[in-house]
């Protein structure tokens, strides 16, 4: 047993008691931060999304329908939504892709001009081949949500839904399955918050 050494304890600027209050008051800091950052509960469902999300080009390329969802993390409606959206990709998973792409990313800038992206979320609707095919405009509810993933898995029209429709063949030039744009969809970003 080694007895503590007078000296090396006054060249100290702490004490032992110093430093065990030290030691006390970082501990409860750590323990504060990780339960103010959510503890060991798991990850909210759209930051789950996101993280299982396939690349665009390969799920276009995949063979099965795919559904890309343009959204960013402050968007209530997109949080709201991504519940049922997590539920139906799991019980699609192999017949159906689901693709996130955050808004606030500047890599999605081509995507969010190409699918001409003015609010969140906004869905973009491929069938098999990679086509697109439809677009979903707002929040939407589980029921709404499963009758487009079934109606593209089935190869069926899209529901009749206020905010659904097909995309017109016609591009206006613009590049393939890049759909029509509208004067009022140049007007603003997804950022824009008008």
């Amino acid at each position: 047993m080694t007895l503590p050494d007078p000296a090396a304890e006054a060249s100290s600027p702490l004490g032992r008691r110093e430093r065990m209050v030290l030691a006390a008051i970082a501990a409860a800091l750590a323990l504060l931060l990780f339960w103010l950052r959510g503890g060991l509960q798991p990850q909210a469902p759209l930051e789950q999304l996101a993280r299982r999300s396939p690349e665009l080009p390969l799920a276009l390329a995949s063979g099965r329908p795919t559904v890309v969802e343009f959204y960013a993390d402050w968007c209530e409606a997109c949080r709201s939504m991504a519940p049922a959206m997590a539920a139906l990709e799991s019980e699609h998973r192999g017949d159906l892709n689901v693709v996130l792409l955050n808004v606030d990313n500047p890599r999605w800038s081509p995507e969010i001009d190409r699918y001409a992206v003015n609010g969140i979320p906004q869905l973009e609707l491929f069938d098999r081949g990679g086509h697109a095919i439809g677009r979903s405009l707002g929040a939407r509810s589980r029921p709404e949500l499963a009758s487009i993933m079934t109606a593209l898995i089935e190869e069926t029209p899209l529901p009749p839904l206020a905010g659904v429709g097909s995309l017109s063949p016609l591009t206006g030039g613009e590049g393939p399955g890049t759909g029509p744009t509208t004067p009022a969809q140049a007007q603003a970003g997804p950022r824009s918050h008008a």
